[in-house]
């Protein structure tokens, strides 16, 4: 391999140490080309070039360290070192999570920085092209605040309920009104002049909380969106298992397996269903619970007994390390000790339960995580060239 790399593709080789270069300088830090060169592994005049080549590309800047610069109290001594940095404003990333009540804007650098964040509320009951239409305003203004040109997206990762296919169709979405069979791909891919992922949100959420939330360090995780409907996620061995469809984790379909209630009659205590989407509904029912009231408890309990049920399934095919538990219901109180309790006496081997860390902004994070993992594909890309000849 290397005698035909050093032999017979020269151009490819200096890609290779482009990006092993790259690879060292995007820790954030500034250092000297003497550390490059010792980081990398590489001669001092390969680096050399390839810092020459990164800095025109605009991915690397020389940093300043005359003695204006240098920090108090130390002296130069011999022929100056050169310093360089990754310029992570080089480009940007959108994370965007389009929900039923709120749309959701994450905007960070290349180097996985989050610069700003943005929530509109929007109505449950909005068309496809009207909710379409909501999404715009809050990402203008994010990249006209900041100071963003749209030519600077590397990529836009974007989060919704429902079954979504690879080429970002939505094949099944009941919770929003025009969703079922929405080509979002292609709609959102007008607005922008960068690559654009769409993805099911229960496993972006998934992503985000192995990327910087409660399961940061473990390989097999399944993550639940509780609620009425409950959506799912999981990682296996580190990477997210979507199914053959993309339907894989849609656990809130189980009661069609002839359990005794649909999902809207769960917490109703008045033998009328509740909608689904009705928030404020079920957090009136779960606090009525808490505070003691019997019909409240018992709806409760019957609701806790669905969640068990579906996690257990996805826990039992899975066998997962940690249940991650998100969504609405998870930050009401009096689901996770109760979840954790059934799982130990349905499961073979109970997992872990912990609720989720990201809060509101799980689904928006786990979008920008994708968005960031395919900027460094191109940053990082040897064949073809990537960022530099982007």
């Amino acid at each position: 391999m290397a005698d035909r790399l050093t032999g017979g593709d020269s151009s490819l080789l200096r890609r290779i140490n482009a990006a092993v270069t790259l690879r060292t300088l995007r820790g954030g830090r500034s250092v000297t080309l003497t550390q490059l060169v010792g980081d990398t592994g590489l001669s001092r005049p390969t680096v050399e070039g390839v810092i020459e080549g990164l800095m025109v590309s605009g991915l690397v800047a020389e940093v300043d360290r005359s003695p204006a610069n240098r920090p108090p109290g130390t002296r130069q001594r011999g022929r100056p070192a050169r310093w360089f940095r990754f310029r992570a404003e080089a480009g940007h990333v959108l994370g965007i999570e389009i929900g039923v009540h709120a749309v959701r804007v994450v905007l960070a650098d290349l180097a996985g920085q989050v610069l700003d964040s943005r929530a509109r509320k929007i109505d449950e009951t909005l068309e496809a092209d009207d909710r379409l239409a909501a999404v715009r305003a809050p990402v203008a203004d994010i990249l006209r605040d900041n100071g963003v040109l749209r030519d600077s997206l590397w990529a836009v990762a974007v989060g919704t309920p429902g079954i979504v296919d690879r080429e970002g169709v939505i094949r099944l979405g009941t919770a929003m009104p025009g969703w079922t069979g929405l080509d979002l791909g292609a709609r959102l891919r007008r607005s922008f002049r960068c690559p654009v992922i769409i993805e099911n949100d229960a496993n972006l959420a998934t992503i985000a909380e192995h990327w910087q939330g409660a399961a940061v360090g473990k390989g097999d995780v399944v993550f639940v969106m509780a609620g009425l409907s409950p959506g799912a996620g999981s990682l296996i061995n580190g990477r997210l298992h979507r199914g053959f469809g993309g339907a894989a984790g849609e656990i809130g379909a189980l009661h069609l397996l002839g359990q005794e209630a649909t999902p809207e009659r769960l917490l109703s205590t008045t033998g009328k269903p509740l909608d689904p989407l009705d928030e404020a509904a079920v957090a009136r029912v779960l606090r009525l619970a808490r505070e003691g009231d019997e019909v409240a408890r018992v709806a409760m309990d019957r609701f806790l007994r669905r969640l068990v049920h579906d996690v257990a399934a996805l826990v039992l095919a899975l066998d997962p390390e940690l249940v991650v538990v998100g969504g609405w219901a998870a930050g009401l109180g009096g689901v996770l000790e109760p979840l954790r309790e059934q799982l130990a006496l349905y499961c073979l081997r109970a997992p872990e339960v912990a609720l989720a860390a990201l809060g509101e902004e799980v689904v928006a994070m786990g979008a920008l995580r994708v968005a960031l993992d395919h900027a460094e594909e191109q940053l990082f890309a040897v064949d073809p060239p990537g960022a530099a000849s982007r």
